[in-house]
């Protein structure tokens, strides 16, 4: 089994007009349409048998907006996280509403929600998230298509962590998008789980074995960020590496589906 932990997507008229203004503001080209369907079909031709769904709600109105069709796009091979802005003022029924959905995690993108992780107006926010036994994945490390400061890296990821032991934390990007000398440093060896997102190309395969290795591939999650990256070459990437195949299957899928009880 296959599991792509960080994919993105958006209802179809939204697609049409958020990835390429993501795509320019980032200097990067988009492999697929953002659209559901486009990821549909990503998935048979690399033969991902899930992909989670990360969705932002980069303003407070938008949160029960996100949630609804995070719920309502589930099953067939997709997995949905839901999203609170932590400006929302009705965060605790929000989170109740996504505990019913079944939605198994929320994505936090400090960068465009303007927060920085360890905020101290977060933590009732985060310690009612790991009492509802939800996932919490953020975006870490840079942002290429938005500028410093960046608000969730390893040193922050560090102090949360600490503050809520137990609480089931994803970091993307290897741990923190261009920050990898902090994340060896900081966080390989932790609970924490960290995503191989938007990562191989940048560090290459010699420097991705060795922060997977150092900090254990019971806590790494493959993952793409599809539409930014194609599924197919990330999977492969991963694949090649010079690990056990039991290694190589905790990675691409059953570190996921224990995390997400799949």
């Amino acid at each position: 089994m296959i599991i792509d932990f960080h994919t993105h997507c958006f209802p179809d008229d939204m697609a049409i007009k958020v990835v390429p203004h993501l795509a320019k503001a980032a200097g990067i080209k988009p492999f697929l349409n953002g659209t559901l369907t486009g990821l549909k079909e990503s998935m048979k031709v690399a033969g991902i048998d899930f992909c989670v769904i990360q969705n932002i709600a980069t303003k407070p109105s938008q949160t029960p907006i996100i949630n609804d069709w995070a719920a309502k796009v589930q099953g067939n091979g997709i997995i949905s996280f839901g999203s609170i802005h932590p400006d929302y003022p009705h965060w605790e029924d929000e989170l109740i509403r996504i505990k019913d959905f079944g939605i198994k995690g929320l994505k936090f993108h400090p960068d465009y929600q303007r927060f920085f992780i360890d905020d101290e107006k977060m933590f009732k926010l985060y310690e009612r998230i790991f009492e509802l036994d939800l996932i919490v994945l953020f975006h870490a490390g840079l942002d290429i298509g938005l500028d410093p400061p960046y608000h969730c890296t390893p040193d922050r990821l560090l102090k949360i962590m600490e503050m809520f032991p137990g609480g089931k934390i994803v970091a993307a990007h290897m741990g923190g998008y261009d920050y990898w000398d902090q994340v060896e440093c900081l966080l390989v060896g932790k609970d924490i789980y960290i995503d191989t997102s938007y990562s191989f190309n940048d560090l290459g395969p010699e420097k991705m074995l060795r922060l997977i290795e150092l900090h254990g591939t019971d806590k790494v999650l493959f993952a793409t960020d599809s539409p930014w990256t194609e599924q197919q070459v990330e999977a492969t990437n991963i694949t090649n590496l010079k690990l056990t195949i039991q290694d190589k299957k905790k990675i691409m899928g059953e570190n996921a589906a224990k995390l997400l009880s799949i």
